[in-house]
C-alpha cells in the first residue's frame, strides 16, 4: 500500500510538471521533481549531509510527498551547488548559508553571483573523504569511549577534525556522542564510569579548542557560567567555543559559580550579556536569585539547560531570555542580545510567604533526615545512599518553594526518574523513600511549611 501511495504521489507531481510544460512551454525551476538519489548524483553530497543542512540551516527546502519522501527542485540543486562552491573558497557552511540569506534579503539572486565570494572569517577545509560521514565517526568514537579506549577515541577525533569543520565535530560528534552515552546510562546500558570517561574526553577536547580559538573581533563581552552547585560543564563550554569562533569576547567562568561571586565578576568585567547554564531543577532555582540581584546592572541575562527543556513551565518564573532548546539555536539569540537589549519576557511571580517556608524548611530538614535514617535502619533497609538522596530531595523541595509551583513535585515526576536513574533504584524503592519522607515531614513540618507536607502527601498517595 505504501508503495502504491508513493507511485500515485510521484505520478501526481509528474502530471503537474507535464501540465506546466504544456501550458508555458518551460519547466519551473521551483517544481519539486527530483528525489534524494538524483540530488546526490547531481551534487556529490551524501544523503546525511543534505538532511543535516536542511535540519540545521534550512537549506535546501524540499517538499514532501504524502508518504513523507522528499522531492527537490532544480533551484534546490543549484543552491546546493552554490554552497559547495563557497566551501571550495574556504567558507564554512554556516557562513555560506548566512551569505546566501543576506544576498536574498538585499533583493539579489545568489545564483547570479559569478565571482568568488571570499569570507572575512576563514574556516578549515570542509571536504570529507568518500564514504565517510560524521555519523559513522560518531559511532566509532562512542564505541571507543565505551571500551575506555582513549587512543582509538583520539584517533577518531583526529580524523573527524581533518574532514569536517570544528563546529560540526563539536556539535555532531562530541555533543551528540556524549548525549548518546548519557541515554545509554539512563537506560542502564552503560555504567556511570563509561559516562564519566566519555564526558571527560569531551570536556578535554572542548577546552583545547577554546584555548586555540582566535582572539575576539567584537567589542561586546559575554560571560558564560554554570549556576551555583551545577557541575555540568560541556554545554557551556561548547557555547563558549561556538561564540568565540564567531569573533565574540567570551569570558567562561566554569562550573558551580556562586551567585554572590557572579555579581562581583559582573561588576568588575562589565559584560553586555550574562549566560547561565542550569541542568538540574535544584540549580535552576538559583536563576531567580541571579536575575533579582543583577537587575540593577545594565546587561542582558540569558539562560538554558536540560531542565528547562524537560520542564518548560519553569521558564514562566525567570525574568531573563530563554535561549532555546539547542546550543546551535542559542548562538543567534545571544548575538542579538549582545547587539541590543531585548525586553524581558512576562513572568509569573511566586506566591507570597515562600521565603519564610524556605527558612523554616532549612532549619527542620536535619530532623526530617534523621527520622528517615531511623525508619530505614529499623526496617533493615539499605542506608548507603540516603545522604545523597536526602540532599537531592532537599534541593528539589527548595526549588519548588522558590518557583512557587506545586506541579514541580505533585504533577511532574521527572525528578523521580532522576532519582531512579542516578541511584539505580526501582520504582518501588523510590516510592518507599517518598513515603518515608512524607511521614517524617508530617512530624516536623507545619505552619508555613505545611504546603510541603501537602505536596509530599500527593506523591505518597499516588
Amino acid at each position: 500500500m505504501e508503495q502504491l501511495k508513493m507511485t500515485r504521489s510521484r505520478s501526481s507531481v509528474g502530471d503537474q510538471v507535464m501540465a506546466m510544460i504544456e501550458t508555458t512551454g518551460t519547466m519551473n525551476e521551483d517544481a519539486p521533481i527530483y528525489n534524494l538519489k538524483a540530488v546526490v548524483m547531481e551534487t556529490g553530497l551524501k544523503p546525511p549531509t543534505i538532511r543535516a543542512w536542511e535540519r540545521r540551516y534550512g537549506m535546501p527546502t524540499p517538499q514532501r510527498t504524502s508518504g513523507g519522501h522528499r522531492l527537490y527542485s532544480q533551484h534546490d540543486i543549484d543552491a546546493l551547488k552554490w554552497l559547495i562552491a563557497r566551501q571550495g573558497e574556504g567558507i564554512a557552511i554556516s557562513h555560506a548559508v548566512e551569505l546566501w540569506k543576506k544576498l536574498e534579503a538585499q533583493g539579489e539572486d545568489p545564483l547570479s553571483q559569478q565571482e568568488p565570494l571570499l569570507s572575512s572569517e576563514p574556516s578549515p577545509i570542509i571536504t570529507a573523504a568518500p564514504g565517510m560521514e560524521i555519523d559513522e565517526l560518531r559511532q566509532e568514537w562512542v564505541t571507543a569511549c565505551l571500551a575506555f579506549d582513549r587512543l582509538t577515541a583520539e584517533q577518531v577525533l583526529a580524523r573527524a577534525f581533518a574532514l569536517f569543520p570544528p563546529e560540526v565535530v563539536s556539535v555532531e560528534l562530541l555533543q551528540a556522542g556524549l548525549s548518546e552515552v548519557g541515554e545509554l546510562w539512563y537506560e542502564g546500558a552503560a555504567s556511570v564510569q563509561q559516562e564519566h570517561f566519555t564526558s571527560a574526553m569531551s570536556v578535554q577536547r572542548m577546552e583545547m579548542l577554546i584555548a586555540a580559538a582566535p582572539p575576539p573581533l567584537r567589542p561586546e563581552r559575554i560571560i558564560v557560567a554554570s549556576a551555583q552547585d551545577d557541575y555540568h560543564v560541556f554545554s557551556p563550554l561548547l557555547l563558549t567555543y561556538l561564540l568565540r569562533r564567531r569573533g565574540w569576547d567570551v569570558l567562561y567562568l566554569g562550573a558551580d559559580v556562586p551567585t554572590a561571586e557572579l555579581e562581583k565578576t559582573v561588576k568588575q568585567t562589565k559584560p553586555q550579556v550574562l549566560i547561565v547554564s542550569a541542568q538540574l531543577l535544584a540549580t535552576a532555582a538559583s536563576l531567580i536569585d541571579i536575575t533579582s540581584i543583577l537587575s540593577e546592572y545594565d546587561l542582558s541575562i540569558g539562560y538554558g539547560g536540560l531542565i528547562f527543556n524537560t520542564m518548560p513551565q519553569l521558564q514562566e518564573y525567570i525574568p531573563a531570555q530563554f535561549l532555546g532548546t539547542t546550543i546551535e539555536g542559542a548562538v543567534p539569540v545571544i548575538e542579538q542580545m549582545a547587539q541590543k537589549q531585548p525586553p524581558l519576557p512576562q513572568i509569573k511571580k511566586a506566591a507570597t510567604g515562600r521565603k519564610q517556608a524556605i527558612v523554616e524548611f532549612s532549619q527542620r530538614c536535619p530532623l526530617i533526615e534523621s527520622n528517615i535514617w531511623s525508619s530505614f535502619a529499623a526496617a533493615g533497609k539499605a542506608t548507603d545512599q540516603l545522604a545523597e538522596m536526602n540532599l537531592e530531595m532537599a534541593g528539589i523541595i527548595n526549588a519548588a518553594l522558590k518557583f512557587g509551583d506545586s506541579s514541580i513535585l505533585s504533577n511532574d515526576i521527572a525528578w523521580i526518574h532522576y532519582l531512579m536513574t542516578s541511584y539505580r533504584l526501582s520504582k518501588e524503592e523510590v516510592q518507599e523513600y517518598v513515603d518515608a519522607y512524607y511521614q517524617a515531614a508530617r512530624v516536623h513540618l507545619g505552619g508555613s511549611t505545611q504546603i510541603i507536607v501537602d505536596w509530599l502527601g500527593e506523591l505518597a498517595s499516588s
